[in-house]
């Protein structure tokens, strides 16, 4: 089993910056790809962005040149940076990661851009 913690999320302007944080913990080891996704009222779960364990990325064609993501093998975390952010980025961003056998997801963290 593998437990996903988010945080990070908040309010901030539009052009603003925030960064989110995902812990992951019990079997990490299991993990292939972890990533972020979002969803806002009304609307499907939509892809963010997912990193492999050997640092391969993918972004959703929204957050290209402006989202970040990275992550930190040695304490388990992944981090998106969030820059020039637009109203249109308001959502709950979920952290999930995704083994041979399982999807896991975290509870979720609010971010609001206000315009």
């Amino acid at each position: 089993q593998v437990q996903l913690v988010e945080s990070g999320g908040g309010l901030v302007q539009a052009g603003g910056s925030l960064r989110l944080s995902c812990v992951a913990s019990g079997s990490t080891f299991s993990i292939n790809y972890i990533g972020w996704y979002r969803q806002a009222p009304g609307n499907q779960r939509e892809l963010v962005a997912t990193i492999s364990g050997g640092g391969s990325t993918n972004y959703g064609d929204s957050v290209k040149g402006r989202f970040t993501i990275s992550r930190d093998n040695v304490v388990n975390i992944v981090y998106l940076q969030m820059n020039n952010l637009k109203p249109e980025d308001s959502a709950v961003y979920y952290c999930n990661a995704v083994s041979l056998t399982q999807d896991y997801w975290g509870q979720g963290t609010q971010v609001t851009v206000s315009s």
